[in-house]
Protein backbone atom coordinates (compact mmCIF):
# COMPACT_ATOMS: atom_id res chain seq x y z
CA UNK A 1 0.00 0.00 0.00
CA UNK A 2 1.12 3.31 -0.53
CA UNK A 3 0.43 6.71 1.14
CA UNK A 4 0.40 9.96 -1.23
CA UNK A 5 0.79 12.65 0.82
CA UNK A 6 3.30 15.99 0.91
CA UNK A 7 3.05 15.99 4.67
CA UNK A 8 5.49 13.44 6.33
CA UNK A 9 4.09 14.19 9.65
CA UNK A 10 0.57 13.54 8.72
CA UNK A 11 1.56 10.87 6.42
CA UNK A 12 3.18 8.78 9.71
CA UNK A 13 -0.17 9.17 11.92
CA UNK A 14 -2.15 7.89 8.40
CA UNK A 15 -0.50 4.55 8.78
CA UNK A 16 -2.00 3.85 12.32
CA UNK A 17 -5.01 4.05 10.29
CA UNK A 18 -4.34 1.84 7.74
CA UNK A 19 -3.36 -0.98 10.75
CA UNK A 20 -6.93 -0.37 11.59
CA UNK A 21 -8.40 -2.32 8.90
CA UNK A 22 -5.44 -4.48 7.77
CA UNK A 23 -2.45 -6.58 8.65
CA UNK A 24 1.40 -6.23 8.38
CA UNK A 25 1.13 -8.47 5.03
CA UNK A 26 -1.05 -6.70 3.56
CA UNK A 27 -0.02 -3.28 4.29
CA UNK A 28 3.39 -4.41 2.63
CA UNK A 29 1.73 -6.03 -0.31
CA UNK A 30 -1.74 -5.11 -1.26
CA UNK A 31 -1.48 -2.65 -4.69
CA UNK A 32 -3.77 -0.38 -2.95
CA UNK A 33 -3.16 3.96 -3.04
CA UNK A 34 -4.21 6.63 -1.45
CA UNK A 35 -3.91 10.00 -2.07
CA UNK A 36 -3.71 12.80 0.89
CA UNK A 37 -5.02 16.63 -0.17
CA UNK A 38 -4.71 19.40 2.45
CA UNK A 39 -5.78 22.87 1.73
CA UNK A 40 -5.49 25.40 4.26
CA UNK A 41 -7.11 28.83 3.80
CA UNK A 42 -6.86 31.53 6.80
CA UNK A 43 -8.04 29.03 9.47
CA UNK A 44 -9.97 26.99 7.52
CA UNK A 45 -8.52 23.13 7.03
CA UNK A 46 -9.85 21.43 3.69
CA UNK A 47 -8.99 17.43 3.50
CA UNK A 48 -9.62 15.21 1.11
CA UNK A 49 -8.87 11.54 0.62
CA UNK A 50 -9.33 9.21 -2.67
CA UNK A 51 -8.29 5.44 -3.46
CA UNK A 52 -7.59 3.31 -6.09
CA UNK A 53 -9.71 0.98 -4.17
CA UNK A 54 -13.13 2.86 -4.67
CA UNK A 55 -14.03 5.93 -6.69
CA UNK A 56 -15.97 7.57 -3.88
CA UNK A 57 -13.44 10.60 -2.40
CA UNK A 58 -13.99 11.43 1.38
CA UNK A 59 -13.77 15.40 2.29
CA UNK A 60 -13.74 17.12 5.52
CA UNK A 61 -13.68 20.84 6.05
CA UNK A 62 -13.67 22.65 9.66
CA UNK A 63 -12.27 25.44 11.07
CA UNK A 64 -8.59 25.34 13.45
CA UNK A 65 -10.12 26.03 16.61
CA UNK A 66 -6.34 26.58 17.97
CA UNK A 67 -4.08 28.25 15.88
CA UNK A 68 -1.01 27.51 18.34
CA UNK A 69 -1.55 23.62 16.82
CA UNK A 70 -2.32 23.51 13.58
CA UNK A 71 -0.61 20.14 12.87
CA UNK A 72 -3.38 18.82 15.31
CA UNK A 73 -6.24 19.50 12.99
CA UNK A 74 -4.28 18.55 9.29
CA UNK A 75 -3.59 15.07 11.13
CA UNK A 76 -6.73 14.85 12.41
CA UNK A 77 -9.11 15.75 9.82
CA UNK A 78 -6.95 13.59 6.97
CA UNK A 79 -7.00 10.55 9.52
CA UNK A 80 -11.37 10.80 9.72
CA UNK A 81 -10.86 11.02 5.94
CA UNK A 82 -9.23 7.92 5.27
CA UNK A 83 -11.03 6.03 8.08
CA UNK A 84 -14.21 7.22 6.56
CA UNK A 85 -13.00 5.28 2.86
CA UNK A 86 -11.49 2.28 4.63
CA UNK A 87 -14.72 2.02 6.68
CA UNK A 88 -17.16 2.08 3.73
CA UNK A 89 -15.44 -0.61 1.96
CA UNK A 90 -14.66 -2.87 4.96
CA UNK A 91 -18.18 -2.24 6.91
CA UNK A 92 -18.14 -5.42 8.83
CA UNK A 93 -14.75 -4.49 10.41
CA UNK A 94 -15.25 -3.72 14.56
CA UNK A 95 -13.74 -1.25 15.88
CA UNK A 96 -14.76 0.63 19.33
CA UNK A 97 -12.20 3.33 19.27
CA UNK A 98 -13.41 3.86 15.67
CA UNK A 99 -10.58 6.72 14.05
CA UNK A 100 -8.81 6.84 17.65
CA UNK A 101 -5.20 5.82 17.20
CA UNK A 102 -3.74 7.92 19.97
CA UNK A 103 -2.27 6.77 23.13
CA UNK A 104 -4.50 9.33 25.41
CA UNK A 105 -8.50 9.01 23.90
CA UNK A 106 -9.32 11.21 27.74
CA UNK A 107 -6.89 13.62 27.00
CA UNK A 108 -8.41 14.33 23.28
CA UNK A 109 -11.62 14.30 25.20
CA UNK A 110 -10.07 17.35 27.93
CA UNK A 111 -9.74 18.53 24.61
CA UNK A 112 -12.65 18.66 22.43
CA UNK A 113 -14.42 19.54 25.92
CA UNK A 114 -12.06 23.00 25.72
CA UNK A 115 -12.70 23.40 22.09
CA UNK A 116 -17.06 23.57 22.58
CA UNK A 117 -16.51 25.71 25.35
CA UNK A 118 -16.85 23.06 28.17
CA UNK A 119 -19.94 21.91 26.28
CA UNK A 120 -19.57 18.07 27.26
CA UNK A 121 -22.42 17.34 25.41
CA UNK A 122 -21.57 18.49 22.24
CA UNK A 123 -18.12 16.48 23.08
CA UNK A 124 -20.10 13.54 23.64
CA UNK A 125 -21.41 13.88 20.36
CA UNK A 126 -18.70 14.68 18.46
CA UNK A 127 -17.00 11.29 19.37
CA UNK A 128 -19.82 9.79 17.75
CA UNK A 129 -20.47 11.07 15.27
CA UNK A 130 -17.42 12.36 13.79
CA UNK A 131 -14.60 9.79 15.26
CA UNK A 132 -17.25 6.66 15.23
CA UNK A 133 -15.97 5.78 18.72
CA UNK A 134 -19.38 3.68 19.78
CA UNK A 135 -21.34 5.03 22.61
CA UNK A 136 -20.07 2.26 25.33
CA UNK A 137 -16.59 3.54 24.96
CA UNK A 138 -17.23 7.55 24.62
CA UNK A 139 -19.30 7.51 27.99
CA UNK A 140 -16.35 5.12 29.82
CA UNK A 141 -14.02 8.14 28.73
CA UNK A 142 -16.45 11.05 30.74
CA UNK A 143 -16.83 8.58 33.91
CA UNK A 144 -12.74 8.80 34.03
CA UNK A 145 -12.48 12.36 33.28
CA UNK A 146 -15.49 12.60 36.11
CA UNK A 147 -13.30 10.45 38.55
CA UNK A 148 -10.19 12.82 37.57
CA UNK A 149 -11.71 16.24 39.17
CA UNK A 150 -10.01 16.19 42.19
CA UNK A 151 -6.45 16.15 40.89
CA UNK A 152 -5.59 19.72 41.33
CA UNK A 153 -3.64 21.69 38.22
CA UNK A 154 -0.78 24.15 39.47
CA UNK A 155 2.74 24.75 37.55
CA UNK A 156 4.34 25.01 41.43
CA UNK A 157 3.13 20.96 42.12
CA UNK A 158 5.63 18.27 40.36
CA UNK A 159 5.28 14.67 40.43
CA UNK A 160 8.48 12.72 40.90
CA UNK A 161 9.26 9.30 38.70
CA UNK A 162 12.14 7.01 40.17
CA UNK A 163 13.16 4.48 37.93
CA UNK A 164 14.58 0.71 38.45
CA UNK A 165 15.37 -0.80 35.27
CA UNK A 166 16.00 -4.41 36.43
CA UNK A 167 13.88 -7.38 36.92
CA UNK A 168 13.76 -10.98 37.87
CA UNK A 169 13.39 -12.46 34.52
CA UNK A 170 11.94 -10.62 31.15
CA UNK A 171 8.58 -11.44 30.44
CA UNK A 172 7.82 -12.50 26.47
CA UNK A 173 5.52 -9.47 25.85
CA UNK A 174 7.86 -6.75 27.86
CA UNK A 175 9.79 -3.92 25.26
CA UNK A 176 11.17 -2.01 28.33
CA UNK A 177 14.39 -1.22 28.87
CA UNK A 178 15.05 -3.50 31.72
CA UNK A 179 17.90 -6.20 32.50
CA UNK A 180 17.86 -9.42 33.95
CA UNK A 181 19.19 -9.25 37.20
CA UNK A 182 21.00 -12.60 36.78
CA UNK A 183 23.14 -11.26 33.82
CA UNK A 184 23.20 -7.75 35.04
CA UNK A 185 23.77 -7.98 38.86
CA UNK A 186 27.37 -6.30 38.70
CA UNK A 187 25.71 -2.92 37.56
CA UNK A 188 22.92 -2.66 40.13
CA UNK A 189 25.08 -1.13 43.32
CA UNK A 190 26.75 1.23 40.14
CA UNK A 191 23.33 2.06 39.00
CA UNK A 192 22.20 2.69 42.73
CA UNK A 193 24.93 5.11 43.12
CA UNK A 194 24.79 7.00 40.12
CA UNK A 195 20.53 7.58 41.02
CA UNK A 196 21.14 8.85 44.23
CA UNK A 197 23.30 11.36 42.81
CA UNK A 198 20.87 12.38 40.78
CA UNK A 199 18.15 12.30 43.48
CA UNK A 200 20.01 14.93 45.37
CA UNK A 201 20.56 16.68 42.65
CA UNK A 202 17.13 17.21 42.04
CA UNK A 203 16.28 17.59 45.53
CA UNK A 204 18.31 20.67 45.24
CA UNK A 205 16.62 21.82 42.16
CA UNK A 206 12.87 21.06 43.54
CA UNK A 207 14.13 23.36 46.44
CA UNK A 208 15.39 26.04 44.13
CA UNK A 209 12.31 25.91 42.05
CA UNK A 210 10.05 26.34 45.45
CA UNK A 211 8.20 23.35 43.97
CA UNK A 212 5.71 21.22 46.49
CA UNK A 213 5.85 17.33 45.36
CA UNK A 214 2.59 16.04 45.57
CA UNK A 215 3.59 12.00 44.64
CA UNK A 216 6.32 9.71 44.20
CA UNK A 217 6.13 6.69 41.97
CA UNK A 218 9.19 4.01 41.86
CA UNK A 219 8.60 1.70 38.86
CA UNK A 220 10.55 -0.07 36.19
CA UNK A 221 11.13 -2.82 35.58
CA UNK A 222 10.42 -4.28 39.37
CA UNK A 223 12.06 -2.22 41.89
CA UNK A 224 11.32 -4.92 44.61
CA UNK A 225 14.13 -6.63 42.95
CA UNK A 226 16.31 -4.65 45.35
CA UNK A 227 17.45 -6.14 48.68
CA UNK A 228 16.10 -4.07 52.16
CA UNK A 229 19.75 -2.06 52.23
CA UNK A 230 19.23 -1.01 48.88
CA UNK A 231 16.09 0.47 49.08
CA UNK A 232 16.87 2.10 52.41
CA UNK A 233 19.84 3.77 50.71
CA UNK A 234 17.82 4.87 48.19
CA UNK A 235 14.58 5.61 50.14
CA UNK A 236 16.14 7.92 52.59
CA UNK A 237 16.57 10.96 50.10
CA UNK A 238 13.13 11.17 49.43
CA UNK A 239 11.64 12.52 52.55
CA UNK A 240 8.75 14.51 51.57
CA UNK A 241 5.58 15.20 52.68
CA UNK A 242 3.61 13.49 49.66
CA UNK A 243 -0.20 12.64 49.48
CA UNK A 244 0.70 9.65 47.45
CA UNK A 245 3.69 6.85 47.63
CA UNK A 246 3.92 4.06 44.85
CA UNK A 247 6.65 1.51 45.04
CA UNK A 248 5.95 -1.50 41.94
CA UNK A 249 6.54 -5.26 43.76
CA UNK A 250 5.32 -6.25 40.36
CA UNK A 251 6.42 -10.04 41.31
CA UNK A 252 5.17 -11.78 44.36
CA UNK A 253 8.61 -14.10 44.30
CA UNK A 254 10.82 -9.79 45.12
CA UNK A 255 8.21 -9.55 47.81
CA UNK A 256 9.57 -10.66 51.66
CA UNK A 257 8.52 -9.00 55.03
CA UNK A 258 12.02 -7.10 55.72
CA UNK A 259 11.34 -5.34 52.34
CA UNK A 260 8.11 -4.19 53.17
CA UNK A 261 9.20 -3.02 56.62
CA UNK A 262 11.69 -1.06 54.73
CA UNK A 263 9.04 1.23 52.85
CA UNK A 264 6.47 0.95 55.02
CA UNK A 265 9.26 2.76 57.61
CA UNK A 266 10.03 5.31 54.62
CA UNK A 267 6.54 6.41 53.53
CA UNK A 268 5.05 4.55 51.09
CA UNK A 269 1.48 4.21 50.79
CA UNK A 270 0.95 2.26 47.97
CA UNK A 271 2.38 -0.82 45.89
CA UNK A 272 1.55 -3.34 42.83
CA UNK A 273 1.28 -6.66 43.69
CA UNK A 274 0.63 -7.94 39.97
CA UNK A 275 -0.90 -11.76 38.87
CA UNK A 276 -1.19 -10.75 34.82
CA UNK A 277 -2.74 -14.04 35.41
CA UNK A 278 -3.95 -16.61 37.75
CA UNK A 279 -3.78 -19.69 35.49
CA UNK A 280 0.07 -21.14 36.13
CA UNK A 281 -0.04 -22.75 33.05
CA UNK A 282 0.42 -19.26 31.44
CA UNK A 283 2.47 -17.93 34.05
CA UNK A 284 5.21 -20.61 33.00
CA UNK A 285 4.92 -19.50 28.99
CA UNK A 286 4.77 -15.77 29.65
CA UNK A 287 8.26 -16.15 31.61
CA UNK A 288 7.28 -15.77 35.18
CA UNK A 289 8.86 -17.91 37.70
CA UNK A 290 5.99 -17.78 40.40
CA UNK A 291 2.46 -19.43 40.97
CA UNK A 292 -0.86 -17.81 41.37
CA UNK A 293 -0.89 -19.29 44.88
CA UNK A 294 2.47 -16.88 45.20
CA UNK A 295 0.41 -13.66 44.24
CA UNK A 296 -2.16 -14.63 46.69
CA UNK A 297 0.25 -15.24 49.04
CA UNK A 298 2.46 -11.82 48.90
CA UNK A 299 -1.19 -10.04 48.62
CA UNK A 300 -1.64 -11.16 52.14
CA UNK A 301 1.50 -10.37 53.39
CA UNK A 302 1.23 -6.75 52.04
CA UNK A 303 -2.24 -6.56 53.27
CA UNK A 304 -0.84 -6.87 56.88
CA UNK A 305 1.00 -3.49 56.15
CA UNK A 306 -1.82 -1.09 55.03
CA UNK A 307 -0.97 -0.72 51.67
CA UNK A 308 -3.08 0.55 49.12
CA UNK A 309 -2.64 -2.25 46.41
CA UNK A 310 -2.96 -2.42 42.41
CA UNK A 311 -2.93 -5.69 41.04
CA UNK A 312 -2.75 -5.52 37.01
CA UNK A 313 -4.08 -8.46 34.59
CA UNK A 314 -3.50 -8.63 31.18
CA UNK A 315 -6.02 -9.45 28.62
CA UNK A 316 -5.23 -11.60 25.41
CA UNK A 317 -2.27 -13.78 26.93
CA UNK A 318 -1.05 -16.85 24.53
CA UNK A 319 -4.02 -18.12 23.33
CA UNK A 320 -6.17 -17.97 26.62
CA UNK A 321 -9.56 -18.06 25.96
CA UNK A 322 -12.15 -15.87 27.36
CA UNK A 323 -12.90 -18.71 30.41
CA UNK A 324 -9.48 -18.33 31.29
CA UNK A 325 -9.47 -14.76 31.87
CA UNK A 326 -12.95 -14.71 33.76
CA UNK A 327 -11.28 -16.83 36.19
CA UNK A 328 -8.15 -14.91 36.65
CA UNK A 329 -10.95 -11.81 36.85
CA UNK A 330 -12.75 -13.14 39.68
CA UNK A 331 -9.45 -14.56 41.51
CA UNK A 332 -8.58 -11.00 41.53
CA UNK A 333 -12.11 -9.72 42.29
CA UNK A 334 -11.94 -11.97 45.56
CA UNK A 335 -8.49 -10.19 46.79
CA UNK A 336 -10.69 -7.35 47.04
CA UNK A 337 -7.71 -4.91 46.19
CA UNK A 338 -8.12 -1.50 45.94
CA UNK A 339 -6.68 -0.73 42.32
CA UNK A 340 -7.25 -2.85 39.44
CA UNK A 341 -5.42 -2.01 36.43
CA UNK A 342 -6.64 -4.43 33.54
CA UNK A 343 -4.15 -4.10 30.50
CA UNK A 344 -4.72 -5.31 26.79
CA UNK A 345 -1.99 -7.57 25.39
CA UNK A 346 0.14 -5.03 23.11
CA UNK A 347 2.44 -6.89 20.34
CA UNK A 348 5.56 -4.88 21.06
CA UNK A 349 8.84 -4.17 19.00
CA UNK A 350 11.55 -5.68 20.83
CA UNK A 351 9.61 -7.93 23.05
CA UNK A 352 10.09 -12.30 22.52
CA UNK A 353 6.19 -12.20 21.88
CA UNK A 354 6.69 -9.66 18.56
CA UNK A 355 9.62 -11.59 17.43
CA UNK A 356 8.81 -15.57 18.51
CA UNK A 357 5.87 -15.98 16.81
CA UNK A 358 4.21 -16.67 20.01
CA UNK A 359 0.56 -17.40 20.01
CA UNK A 360 -1.60 -14.87 21.06
CA UNK A 361 -5.88 -15.35 21.99
CA UNK A 362 -8.28 -14.14 19.35
CA UNK A 363 -9.73 -10.87 18.81
CA UNK A 364 -12.97 -11.59 19.09
CA UNK A 365 -12.42 -12.98 22.28
CA UNK A 366 -10.04 -9.95 23.61
CA UNK A 367 -13.52 -7.89 22.75
CA UNK A 368 -15.20 -9.50 25.20
CA UNK A 369 -12.59 -9.51 27.94
CA UNK A 370 -12.43 -6.15 28.22
CA UNK A 371 -16.07 -5.48 27.87
CA UNK A 372 -16.63 -8.40 30.49
CA UNK A 373 -13.95 -7.07 33.19
CA UNK A 374 -16.08 -3.53 32.67
CA UNK A 375 -19.02 -4.68 33.23
CA UNK A 376 -18.04 -6.84 36.31
CA UNK A 377 -16.02 -4.05 38.30
CA UNK A 378 -18.32 -1.30 37.59
CA UNK A 379 -21.29 -4.18 39.06
CA UNK A 380 -18.52 -4.65 42.12
CA UNK A 381 -17.59 -1.26 43.01
CA UNK A 382 -14.75 -0.59 40.83
CA UNK A 383 -14.68 3.04 39.07
CA UNK A 384 -12.39 3.89 35.94
CA UNK A 385 -9.92 6.64 36.72
CA UNK A 386 -7.19 6.77 33.98
CA UNK A 387 -6.83 4.78 30.72
CA UNK A 388 -4.29 4.98 27.87
CA UNK A 389 -4.02 2.75 24.64
CA UNK A 390 -0.64 1.35 22.80
CA UNK A 391 0.68 1.53 19.20
CA UNK A 392 -0.41 -2.40 18.11
CA UNK A 393 -2.39 -3.04 20.73
CA UNK A 394 -4.98 -5.89 20.14
CA UNK A 395 -7.85 -5.23 18.43
CA UNK A 396 -6.93 -1.20 18.84
CA UNK A 397 -7.99 -1.90 22.80
CA UNK A 398 -7.33 -0.01 26.30
CA UNK A 399 -6.06 -0.05 29.27
CA UNK A 400 -7.94 0.93 32.04
CA UNK A 401 -7.02 1.79 35.59
CA UNK A 402 -10.16 0.68 38.14
CA UNK A 403 -10.04 2.12 41.71
CA UNK A 404 -12.57 1.64 44.74
CA UNK A 405 -11.46 4.40 47.53
CA UNK A 406 -7.70 6.06 46.25
CA UNK A 407 -6.77 6.47 42.64
CA UNK A 408 -3.55 6.56 42.06
CA UNK A 409 -2.39 10.04 41.44
CA UNK A 410 0.62 9.72 39.32
CA UNK A 411 -1.16 7.63 36.84
CA UNK A 412 -3.82 10.13 36.52
CA UNK A 413 -1.22 12.93 35.69
CA UNK A 414 1.36 10.98 33.61
CA UNK A 415 -1.39 9.76 31.67
CA UNK A 416 -3.21 13.19 31.27
CA UNK A 417 0.05 15.53 31.00
CA UNK A 418 -1.37 17.90 33.33
CA UNK A 419 1.59 18.50 35.74
CA UNK A 420 4.98 18.59 35.55
CA UNK A 421 6.86 14.93 36.17
CA UNK A 422 10.54 14.81 37.26
CA UNK A 423 12.01 12.00 36.96
CA UNK A 424 15.25 10.22 37.54
CA UNK A 425 17.11 6.82 36.69
CA UNK A 426 17.92 5.23 33.35
CA UNK A 427 15.41 5.53 30.61
CA UNK A 428 13.06 7.69 32.80
CA UNK A 429 11.12 11.05 30.67
CA UNK A 430 11.21 14.42 32.31
CA UNK A 431 7.97 16.39 31.91
CA UNK A 432 8.12 20.17 32.28
CA UNK A 433 3.56 21.40 32.25
CA UNK A 434 3.07 25.19 31.34
CA UNK A 435 -0.65 25.62 32.06
CA UNK A 436 -0.91 29.00 30.45
CA UNK A 437 -0.33 27.42 27.20
CA UNK A 438 -0.97 23.50 27.55
CA UNK A 439 2.04 22.89 26.95
CA UNK A 440 4.45 19.73 27.17
CA UNK A 441 8.62 19.84 27.03
CA UNK A 442 10.45 16.94 27.75
CA UNK A 443 13.83 15.57 28.53
CA UNK A 444 14.46 11.48 28.44
CA UNK A 445 17.64 10.24 30.42
CA UNK A 446 19.58 7.81 28.12
CA UNK A 447 18.02 4.44 28.36
CA UNK A 448 21.52 2.32 28.81
CA UNK A 449 22.30 1.51 32.26
CA UNK A 450 26.37 1.54 31.95
CA UNK A 451 25.87 4.95 29.82
CA UNK A 452 23.33 6.43 32.64
CA UNK A 453 26.04 5.48 35.29
CA UNK A 454 29.05 7.37 33.13
CA UNK A 455 26.69 9.89 32.01
CA UNK A 456 24.97 11.12 35.21
CA UNK A 457 26.23 14.68 35.51
CA UNK A 458 25.21 15.32 32.00
CA UNK A 459 21.87 14.07 32.85
CA UNK A 460 21.81 16.58 35.81
CA UNK A 461 22.57 19.29 33.81
CA UNK A 462 20.02 18.69 30.58
CA UNK A 463 17.34 18.26 33.87
CA UNK A 464 17.91 21.48 35.11
CA UNK A 465 18.06 23.34 31.67
CA UNK A 466 14.78 22.07 31.16
CA UNK A 467 13.51 23.14 34.48
CA UNK A 468 15.45 26.67 34.23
Amino acid sequence: MELVCENEKVKDELLYILKLFYNEDEINNLDYKFYIEQIVQDKLIISSVSSSITEIKYSREDFILDERFPLRYLKRYSKLCLFDLLKSVNPDKVLPWGSLTGIRPTKLMYEVINENNGDVDKAIEIFIDDFSVDYDKTMMTIDIINNQKFIEIDENIVDLYINIPFCPTKCYYCSFISAPIDKCSHLLDPYIDALVTEIISTKKLISEKNYTVRSIYMGGGTPSILSPVQFEIILEHLDYKVQEFTVECGRPDTITREKLEVLKKYGVTRISVNPQTFNDKTLEIIGRNHTSNDVIDAYNLAKEFGFTINMDLIAGLSGETLDDFKYSLNKAIECNPDNLTIHTLCVKRGSDLKDGGIEKSKEEDIFEMINYSYNLLKNDGYKPYYMYKQKNMLGNLENIGYFKEKPSIFNIVSMEEFSSIIAVGANAISKRFFKSTNRIERFANVKNIPDYITRIDEMIDKKYQLFK
